[in-house]
């Protein structure tokens, strides 16, 4: 929920909710631009091709895991250390820090799963001003040029990745303050804000150890406003630190397209940003936020992806601080036919991208993710920052949610009407409204009195339960959760040093330190059933305003120079809160279980490495067109940068949406990772069948498909929980080479089988597929025809239509009979869908295990079932022996697109015998049938067309 006025009770609120009723967007003015944030404007202001930075080659340093040497700026004399590493996987780092800082530097931790392993590096050259170092066994190279410090990265003759070329590093030390009048702003012939202007400190050495007495240029810059206190609206955020920016371009020849850093209501493909803002990267709580801009909204991933025909790369800047990115591009704004021109005249530039970091605090730490395919560069990212948390079974099926059901009356009537009108679900929410007076981690004794047996009939009907524990507690005497905290010293600090106090749903709110781990473990011990009263093990969590969101903060977030454990100022680390409030409530699910189960924790806010801990969403949209088509760029460009575990409110959280925008969103979320349906406190109750039995009818269609191909998915996310693919992923991740999947972001796969086109227009009567694949089959799901690729095809839709494709050469596993949660569905049988290729062949396979522990990883206990479709023959193997895992579930049914009728089919199990099968083919669409082969899916088998 966003910090949307309405939801705080009663004084204070008349007010809020006149907003509510009256605001239709994001009011800009209380998010800061790139000219109103001091470090983003002093970095830009830095014009390329003047770096002040050279390289002291003669300090090299080679070592055995790394190559470090010395940085100085020529103004200033301040050195910096740059270090760097070679890493196994087809990975470089770059780290850049003072070589001797007046006080520690901020370098994010919590984020990598462990240290990566290096690759031993060599000097392969050295001339008067450069020298190459070879990376490892892949033929990288690193050309350091000394003045102006420059590095190239080469694979071969071709050059990857140029890092500084535009001279943009920008690093600004710590210093001390000096006592001056108030400075004037500095004009744009100073150019104020350049690094080459900065003043020398008390520590200017350089490796002669020189100093240099600052012109009256250089003191007026370092003393820029800004630079030591700054103040947007109402509030004034002192920096005792002084300006601690850091900066660094990189230029990327040969692409023209990039992707990823969410999170941003914008298309999949990046724009440029020359003209306007950079992309912002800063935890925020936006209220009804705009679509296709850059502005911040509730996570950051600092992950950027570059794709041509030829290659993918990736940049990983690991910076928790608030982050702004600059891209350009050498054909911004040239027509395509533009291009063709300069094609076919042998002239025009090589397409290059230049991307721009531009960071208040930390050090530069940088990961260069050098593919060569999307593929390689998922695995490179989940490398370094782990894979997709395996879910819980439940949690992939369909979620209820509202703020706020109002008791357990109000819940049992919903759950009711499930079970009424035959519509599967296996959770309902419950938002702040259920807690005692928002004092999370209770109940309200008037409307929730009997909270653990409510939570037994849930289970008793195979259901499960998501309650929101948020990371503001309210400051009340009588509050057993503050006042632990408070006498444990487990608040956030503010600059003076008492605990942290910010206006939030509770009224006056205090906010947990999530970057200490003792406070972490007590926050995770809070959810044992002893602690959590009236929880049980049904009852799951929802982390929402964790960006932090504070009403009465600046730009609705927590100061930031409140102080953090270790004394670290909130500025540092705030893109890493979001992260830890999700970690620790993971922990506390698993502590509660023994360890055995696998928690589900969705969270708001997130940064890199949040997959690991469970799902996200697209935070308070709308219920508008326009919503639900951004709901398709923006869950890609999750999953792009490793979360994929992804959904949007489905029906839009704010405003009432009409019959026809609810059926299409319910159409489209039932085919993205994670399926909620939720809403604002000041709609209409919108339950499934209270829009009419034809609407009603139309939304069962589409939720029982979901529960259907729930095998398929559950298998994407083994994959992508083992591998780092992401579940939903855009057409260019299959089909690297064609150059039309490149920009298209209103269709996708899931995993590599399944193509989708929801419907996002209103009053559509058609859409444009495009079918990628030259030389590949797609069959529509529905009417089973075959089409050929590469194609752009037009299909017709009515209200009914979901516009699915099997990609030939494929299997997809579904569970066809019809429960009411996906409890109810162990060991129902299997039906396979077998796509054959033009050649005639097809595979594909099927996870299996519990559904809920950790057995399939501490017990190996799961089944990894391979099918393969060739020479007329379907066989069934094991794709991975380590696992075992016994399950009645059975083959029922297998349906085969493309073949031709044959004169017999026969069942062989592995013991050699033989079976007819009986079937049914229809000439017409070429789909075999073949009914009831009674196999156990466990086990092996070939099934014979003869």
């Amino acid at each position: 929920m966003a910090a949307a006025p309405g939801r705080r009770r009663p004084a204070v609120l008349l007010w809020a909710a006149l907003c509510l009723a009256t605001a239709l967007a994001v009011d800009r003015s209380n998010f800061k631009t790139c000219e109103q944030s001091g470090f983003c404007r002093r970095q830009r202001g830095l014009q390329p091709g003047h770096s002040p930075y050279r390289a002291l080659l003669e300090s090299l340093q080679l070592g055995p895991d790394a190559a470090r040497l010395q940085l100085v700026n020529e103004v200033t004399k301040v050195p910096l250390l740059l270090e760097l590493w070679g890493l196994q996987g087809n990975v470089t780092r770059i780290r850049i820090k003072e070589l001797n800082p007046l006080r520690p530097r901020f370098e994010v931790p919590d984020v990598l799963v462990a240290e990566p392993p290096v690759e031993r590096l060599a000097v392969t050259g050295r001339d008067e001003g450069s020298l190459e170092l070879s990376l490892g066994p892949a033929g990288h190279r690193l050309l350091v040029t000394e003045k102006p410090f420059r590095m190239d990265l080469l694979q071969g003759r071709e050059l990857l990745c140029s890092v500084n070329a535009r001279g943009l590093l920008f690093f600004e030390h710590l210093r001390q303050r000096r006592d001056s009048d108030t400075p004037r702003e500095p004009t744009a012939e100073e150019g104020g804000a350049a690094e080459g202007q900065e003043e020398p400190t008390g520590r200017t050495e350089d490796a002669g150890n020189q100093s240099e007495k600052p012109t009256e240029a250089t003191a007026e810059a370092a003393e820029e406003p800004g630079s030591w206190e700054e103040t947007f609206k109402t509030h004034t955020d002192t920096k005792p630190n002084g300006p601690t920016s850091v900066g660094l371009d990189f230029s990327l020849p040969g692409f023209e397209h990039v992707y990823g850093i969410p999170e941003h209501a914008d298309s999949l493909r990046l724009r440029t940003t020359e003209g306007g803002d950079p992309y912002r990267l800063y935890n925020l709580d936006v209220f009804q936020y705009e679509l296709y801009n850059p502005m911040a909204l509730y996570g950051s991933v600092p992950l950027l992806l570059a794709h041509s025909a030829r290659r993918t790369l990736g940049i990983f800047w690991l910076n928790a601080a608030e982050t702004w990115v600059d891209i350009s591009s050498n054909t911004a704004g040239k027509t395509l036919f533009g291009k063709l021109l300069d094609y076919m005249q042998g002239g025009g530039e090589t397409p290059q991208t230049d991307v721009r970091w531009m960071s208040e605090s930390g050090i530069v730490d940088v990961f260069l993710l050098l593919g060569p395919t999307p593929a390689a560069v998922a695995g490179q990212y989940a490398a370094l920052t782990g894979t997709q948390a395996l879910p819980p079974l439940f949690a992939l099926g369909y979620h209820q949610s509202r703020w706020n059901y109002n008791d357990e009356e109000d819940v049992a009537a919903v759950e009711r009407g499930f079970e009424e009108h035959a519509v599967p679900c296996d959770v309902l929410w419950l938002d702040i409204e259920h807690a005692d007076g928002k004092r999370y981690f209770t109940w309200d004794p008037s409307k929730f009195p009997r909270p653990r047996d409510m939570l037994e009939r849930l289970a008793a009907k195979k259901r499960k339960m998501v309650s929101i524990v948020d990371p503001h507690i309210k400051v009340d005497s009588g509050y057993r959760v503050h006042n632990e905290l408070r006498s444990r010293g487990f608040y956030v600090k503010t600059k003076d040093g008492s605990d942290y106090e910010g206006w939030c749903w509770p009224g006056s709110a205090a906010y947990p330190d999530f970057t200490n781990p003792e406070m972490r473990a007590w926050w995770a011990s809070m959810f044992a059933y002893d602690q959590y009263e009236g929880s049980t093990e049904n009852l799951f969590t929802w982390n929402d305003m964790n960006e932090p969101s504070v009403f009465s903060g600046p730009e609705v977030t927590m100061h930031k120079d409140a102080v953090h454990h270790g004394g670290w100022e909130h500025r540092d680390l705030h893109n890493l809160y979001g992260l830890y409030v999700q970690m620790a409530t993971a922990e506390g699910q698993i502590q509660r279980s023994g360890g055995q189960h696998r928690p589900f924790v969705l969270s708001r806010a997130f940064f890199a490495g949040s997959q690991r801990y469970g799902a996200v969403w697209t935070g308070d949209n709308a219920a508008e067109w326009e919503h639900l088509k951004i709901s398709i760029p923006m869950c890609l460009s999750f999953g792009l940068a490793g979360l994929s575990f992804c959904g949007s409110d489905v029906g839009g959280f704010f405003k009432n949406p009409e019959a026809e925008l609810l059926v299409r969103w319910y159409q489209a979320g039932a085919f993205q990772p994670f399926f909620r349906a939720h809403a604002h406190l000041d709609t209409a109750r919108r339950e499934p069948w209270l829009f009419g039995e034809e609407n009603a009818a139309l939304i069962r269609a589409a939720i029982r498909q979901r529960y259907a191909l729930l095998p398929f998915w559950y298998t994407a996310f083994y994959r992508s929980h083992r591998r780092g693919l992401p579940v939903m992923r855009p057409l260019w991740m299959e089909y690297p080479e064609d150059a039309t999947t490149f920009a298209i972001d209103d269709q996708y796969m899931i995993d590599r089988a399944l193509l989708v086109h929801p419907v996002t227009e209103q009053g559509a009567r058609g859409v444009q597929v495009y079918l990628p694949g030259k030389g590949e089959v797609w069959y529509d799901v529905t009417s089973h025809q075959k089409h050929h690729a590469p194609q752009t095809l037009y299909v017709p839709v009515t209200m009914s239509s979901v516009p699915v494709f099997q990609r030939g050469g494929t299997v997809v596993p579904r569970q066809e009979r019809v429960r009411r949660s996906t409890e109810c569905m162990r060991g129902d049988p299997f039906t396979l869908y077998v796509a054959l290729s033009p050649q005639g062949t097809a595979e594909g396979d099927l996870f299996l295990d519990d559904g809920q522990s950790f057995d399939y990883e501490t017990k190996a206990r799961y089944l990894h079932r391979q099918f393969t479709f060739a020479g007329n023959t379907l066989t069934a193997s094991s794709a991975d022996p380590r696992g075992s895992f016994d399950t009645p579930a059975w083959l029922e049914r297998v349906v085969i697109l493309g073949t031709g009728k044959p004169a017999t089919v026969v069942l062989r199990p592995a013991d050699g015998s033989e079976t007819r099968l009986d079937f049914q083919h229809e000439a017409e669409t070429s789909v075999l049938t073949l009914r009831k082969p009674g196999v156990r899916i466990g086990d092996d088998w070939a099934i014979v067309l003869r």
